[in-house]
């Protein structure tokens, strides 16, 4: 009976010293948070300790795990085919290097290594990999936008890349922002009340000291009611001569363009030769030609511009000389059918010499 006592205790001994020499595998070291650029290569390290009878891999892995998690490598060994991964496993320190060369962008992420103590059971560490990337500038960025004048204006610009990219605004040849200053950071750039003058191409950039950056053009149209302005609002030229009257239109959208005399509507015909000229979306410059002047075509003429915001005009006044003017009455031209020969010199002498006798016959009728 004593007998069995001692075998009983000599077997729980020897059991204890064999479980107290199964010492649970631990991770001593992972490599820290590592930031590479696109085509560089890095070396992720992972020392484990008393695991040498259990399995030891390196996996990538999603933290949000939307994606499955993908196996790289078995203990020494690599277990994906890519070329640009390799695995060493140093026996002294018992670490294993997850190698990765001519890094990508889709290369950054979690990787995770792990020591497989049962099926529901493991020991990990991770450490995560960025990638620098240029910035990209988002769909969900203003492109272009139409506001009428007086209202509100938001202009939203928002980029992806590594480091997190900063945003500035900056208009077409540096001019002066709504905002003030040249330029202005941040996301989003706010008109409280937007002019005319503010109309033209923004620049929303995208920095992150990745490559040169991103840019994108956003176009800032705003409507406003026409403004007609007049060169010249007297003109004189001599009967039977042709005169431009002129005026300049200023709107958005484009807008309707009338001539008028004695509040009729004028058109082209032998009389008159009506003529736009956009210079930009906003400008206009409009012409009516009087053609071969008669009597009753002297007085106010006037130009009317009209959209859907508002209406302006502008008057010309057209009075009687004795002297042709020149331009437009200088060459040889036919308008509406008739021919108009340009004056020689002799009659231009003749001309001058009958303006000359009919002042100073006014000045003796004066005295009279």
């Amino acid at each position: 009976m004593e007998s069995k006592k001692h075998i009983y205790l000599f077997l729980i001994i020897s059991l204890t010293s064999i479980v107290s020499a199964q010492r649970t595998p631990t991770i001593s070291h992972i490599t820290q948070e590592q930031i590479r650029d696109i085509g560089g290569q890095v070396d992720l390290d992972c020392s484990v300790h008393y695991a040498s009878d259990f399995p030891v891999i390196w996996v990538k892995y999603d933290r949000l795990r939307t994606i499955e998690s993908i196996p790289l490598s078995s203990n020494a060994g690599l277990i994906i085919k890519d070329s640009r991964f390799s695995l060493r496993f140093d026996d002294a320190t018992a670490t294993y290097t997850l190698s990765i060369k001519d890094i990508q962008e889709n290369d950054a992420g979690w990787y995770q290594c792990q020591v497989l103590l049962s099926i529901s059971n493991k020991i990990t560490a991770e450490v995560q990999l960025q990638v620098r990337r240029p910035p990209i500038i988002s769909d969900n960025s203003t492109r272009s936008l139409v506001a009428s004048e007086g209202e509100s204006v938001q202009m939203d610009c928002y980029a992806g890349g590594f480091p997190s990219p900063k945003i500035s605004w900056r208009r077409e040849n540096n001019a002066i922002l709504p905002t003030g200053g040249s330029i202005y950071r941040g996301n989003t750039l706010k008109i409280n009340q937007v002019h005319k003058e503010d109309r033209g191409t923004y620049y929303c950039v995208a920095e992150n000291g990745v490559g040169k950056g991103a840019r994108r053009n956003i176009n800032l149209e705003v409507e406003f009611a026409p403004v007609v302005t007049v060169p010249r609002p007297r003109l004189a030229q001599a009967l039977q001569y042709d005169m431009d009257l002129e005026c300049h239109v200023e709107a958005y959208p484009p807008p309707a363009i009338t001539w008028l005399k004695d509040e009729v509507q004028l058109s082209n015909n032998q009389h008159y030769r009506i003529s736009h000229f956009a210079t930009a979306d906003e400008f206009t410059d409009t012409t009516i030609r009087v053609i071969t002047i008669e009597k009753r075509q002297y007085g106010t003429f006037k130009c009317k511009a009209q959209n859907k915001l508002g209406t302006d005009e502008g008057q010309v006044e057209l009075v009687e000389s004795i002297i042709p003017v020149c331009p437009p009455a200088c060459g040889t031209a036919h308008y509406g059918g008739a021919y108009s020969p340009a004056p020689s010199a002799p009659s231009l002498a003749a001309l001058a010499a009958l303006y000359l006798a009919y002042a100073l016959r006014r000045v003796a009728n004066a005295r009279h």
